[in-house]
């Protein structure tokens, strides 16, 4: 099942390592990011519960759209993975996977099915996310760092007769093979969605730069790898838009990031090791009130 070292490639390895805690799962932890309430009171709520040793989820019953609340005690960071199997992967075989950790690299769980949710869940905060599941047989789980999920929990979601719609997004950003789409200005308060349409394992992180200026030079280190001193150019904690997801896979949420020059950057890898952000996935990207 889904890991998070795949998002450990090389970096400063110190800087590195606080990007991937804070931003390289769709950290909305700390209110970076948050549905907000107008958006979110017209939609059914679930909430994913996360311990040390367990994780549940509640209030799903049938396919729509969703407004999720992730919660955790016991543990400093956790993520908290939806994973949709297909049709036919028994949970017996699904069990066994999250026990071996077979799957250390993220894209080699498409043969068992999808990432559709990725949230980081730091204790005593609520992070919040829009979703849309659809119907069948789901994993809830903690990845485990390519050692097996630190814990998981099966639930199943029916055919709702009449599916609950997500709101209609004020933007629209998307992930491909090796770049981003969609507007570089999105405004403070808007409701925005992050999708995958690669058919890779993408992510959607931000970089805040103290400058534009400086948001060049961070995409540039970024794109060559040169990224010694890379940390005296940003201007604060990074987070994530969106967490690696799989194929057509898409969550939203309402922007209420700081305003300022950002950079957007995948730090997935490939097979043979490098980070997206040097095959063309990092972007200058502005936020406005």
């Amino acid at each position: 099942m889904p890991s998070h070292t795949r998002r450990h490639a090389s970096l400063g390895r110190a800087w590195r390592a606080s990007i991937l805690a804070a931003a390289c799962v769709l950290s909305l932890a700390g209110g970076l990011l948050a549905a907000g309430p107008a958006q979110a009171s017209a939609l059914p709520t679930a909430t994913l519960t996360l311990t040390k040793s367990s994780i549940t989820l509640a209030g799903v019953t049938q396919s729509g759209a969703y407004n999720v609340l992730s919660t955790g005690t016991g543990f400093k960071e956790n993520g908290a993975i939806l994973f949709l199997l297909k049709p036919g992967v028994s949970t017996a075989e699904a069990e066994g996977i999250l026990k071996g950790g077979a799957a250390k690299d993220p894209n080699n769980t498409e043969k068992y099915g999808s990432i559709v949710f990725d949230a980081e869940v730091t204790p005593g905060k609520t992070s919040e996310a829009q979703t849309y599941l659809q119907p069948g047989q789901y994993i809830a789980l903690i990845p485990g760092e390519g050692k097996g999920a630190k814990a998981y929990s099966f639930f199943s979601v029916s055919a709702a007769a009449a599916p609950v719609a997500l709101p209609t997004p004020g933007a629209i950003e998307r992930s491909i093979e090796f770049a981003f789409r969609g507007p570089t200005t999105l405004h403070d308060g808007e409701v925005v969605r992050f999708e995958n349409e690669g058919f890779l394992v993408h992510m959607d992180a931000a970089i805040p730069a103290k400058s534009h200026s400086g948001a060049k030079e961070i995409a540039k280190d970024l794109r060559t790898g040169h990224e010694k001193g890379l940390e005296k150019l940003v201007a604060g904690e990074p987070f994530g838009f969106a967490g690696p997801m799989s194929h057509e896979a898409f969550m939203q949420e309402t922007i209420t990031a700081k305003p300022g020059w950002y950079v957007q950057a995948c730090f997935m890898n490939t097979q043979d090791g490098r980070d997206h952000t040097l095959l063309g996935m990092e972007r200058i990207i502005r936020i406005v009130k």
